[in-house]
């Protein structure tokens, strides 16, 4: 598989991979620290993207990334691939994160102490 489509276009999986890896560093960002993936408690559990503009392979993009509502188990984040040129939004991704036990693989509650990244 191409990280580019017939028209030049960035496809949708590699997209995909750039939002995985903006999710990545917010929570690297939040908790100060590399995440150990195997151990960590949150889960990606639920995405859909909206692609509104092209992307193209030589553009310059950046990924914003925001939590915007909480649940007692999870939370949902938003996400835009921006151009960093003319601003535009190229692309959004509305996702949901479940934090989770991970021994019995199943949702637990937010802990108050990660009450912090969700500033809304």
């Amino acid at each position: 598989m191409s990280d580019l489509d017939p028209f030049d276009h960035v496809n949708n999986g590699a997209q995909c991979n750039l939002f995985d890896y903006g999710r990545s560093q917010f929570f690297e960002s939040f908790f100060k620290k590399e995440i150990d993936w195997l151990t960590f408690g949150y889960v990606l559990a639920h995405v859909e993207m909206d692609f509104k503009k092209p992307v193209k392979i030589h553009d310059k993009i950046v990924c914003e990334t925001s939590v915007y509502e909480k649940g007692k188990h999870s939370f949902k984040m938003v996400q835009n691939l921006k151009s960093t040129v003319t601003n535009d939004i190229l692309t959004v991704c509305h996702s949901v994160i479940v934090y989770i036990d991970r021994d019995k693989n199943i949702p637990i509650e937010l802990p108050v102490e990660h009450q912090g990244m969700m500033n809304i």
